[in-house]
């Protein structure tokens, strides 16, 4: 869909489409640190008294709705203002299980499906009123269910399809744990983005005196589906790289899974060098855990761990044990989703903020621009690190 502007100044233009954010339940806190970096760079860009900005130019971008449940559990998507020919943003956390809901008196978490349900909900409310619907999903709904083995769904590719039907013309979703599911709609826009320069950069800044050279440090993929992330890490902070595969019991399944007998290491020695491994997604971390264990016995010095989603399924303790014998230093993760007040007052955990990534891309796609430079760091990356090794020096 081409987009028809004004022309401001020459340097920008101005969408026709008003710019809307609609957070669902959980996300408000991530929507309101959105809003906050769109309204002081939308503020530096025009002049509140150009005519033309005034509905470009608000002290807020928020949209004020909700999704309201009657005692049986039912539920319904409400939309308090108009939003006829908006823009609209929709942000959703369907990971938040702190979010709940009465039904007959007893008080529920929402899952997964409760939340992907008060998307569509929210979308039957916009009535087809809006110019275009987009929807930002950190954590992709059923992105775990992503192919079928033997007689399963396929939910990620269903939900997909289902929100192509409802009119969503963009989804933006962070690390999906299979990217190859955007096929399911092959004529919608979906941005899978990595947070790796924020990562990084939120290393360089809470280890300052930390050696970042072939000599000092590797890059250490958990597994082999996690291989082409860290292959990333790898080459453009110019470091070897090592990996585990996990030697599986293929004969059992526990939790629907084959159990792991081993994790088996294939790379160079970490003697005496700090380790960074990367993942999507730290669930319950026991392989995590069981990996640091074994780079451990191998002498490693420091170990990081950065993650996109830090969900800790089973709690805190034992990372907190790790961290107190010395074995574990930080742990790295975004805020895209739900994360318990105990784990962000952890110390050796470190937040790793999205929010003006997003606002970013919020405001490049209320312009119809390009996203290529965003989606790829590698220049970000490359000049955060002369800068780090200049100021060395």
């Amino acid at each position: 869909m081409i987009q028809k502007t004004y022309s401001v100044g020459g340097e920008h233009d101005i969408p026709v489409g008003p710019l809307g954010i609609i957070p669902m339940q959980g996300t408000h806190e991530l929507a309101m640190l959105v809003n906050k970096h769109l309204v002081t760079k939308r503020k530096s860009l025009f002049s509140e008294e150009n005519s033309l900005s005034q509905h470009y130019l608000k002290e807020s971008y928020i949209i004020s709705a909700s999704c309201p449940r009657f005692s049986t559990g039912d539920g319904k998507g409400v939309i308090s203002e108009s939003v006829r020919g908006y823009d609209i943003y929709i942000i959703s956390d369907v990971g938040n299980y702190s979010c709940t809901y009465k039904m007959f008196g007893q008080e529920c978490r929402m899952s997964p499906d409760d939340h992907f349900q008060d998307i569509k909900r929210i979308i039957s409310a916009i009535g087809g009123k809006a110019r275009r619907i987009n929807l930002i999903m950190p954590l992709l709904y059923a992105g775990r269910q992503h192919k079928r083995v033997s007689r399963e769904s396929l939910d990620c590719a269903i939900a997909l399809q289902e929100l192509e039907d409802l009119g969503v013309e963009n989804i933006i979703t962070f690390d999906a744990h299979d990217p190859r599911v955007q096929n399911a709609i092959p004529i919608k826009g979906f941005e899978n983005i990595l947070p790796t320069y924020q990562i990084i950069k939120a290393l360089v800044r809470s280890e300052p005196d930390l050696r970042i050279d072939k000599s000092g440090m590797m890059v250490i993929s958990p597994d082999e589906g996690g291989l082409s992330r860290n292959i990333y890490y790898a080459n453009v902070l110019g470091l070897d790289l090592g990996m585990f595969y996990k030697r599986r019991d293929v004969t059992r399944l526990v939790n629907g899974k084959n159990p792991i007998i081993s994790h088996e290491f294939l790379g160079d020695s970490v003697e005496g060098k700090s380790v960074l491994i990367i993942d999507d997604i730290l669930s319950s971390g026991d392989s995590v855990l069981d990996i640091v264990k074994e780079l451990k016995k191998r002498k490693a010095a420091k170990i990081y761990v950065g993650v996109t989603f830090a969900l800790f399924t089973e709690g805190l303790d034992k990372f907190h044990d790790l961290y107190e014998r010395g074995m574990l230093n930080r742990v790295f993760s975004t805020n895209l989703t739900y994360r318990k007040e105990e784990l962000k007052k952890a110390p050796w955990y470190v937040e790793v903020d999205i929010s003006k990534f997003i606002a970013l891309l919020i405001n490049t796609l209320n312009h119809d621009s390009s996203l290529s430079s965003l989606l790829d760091p590698t220049e970000k990356i490359r000049s955060l690190m002369e800068r780090r090794n200049a100021a060395k020096k």
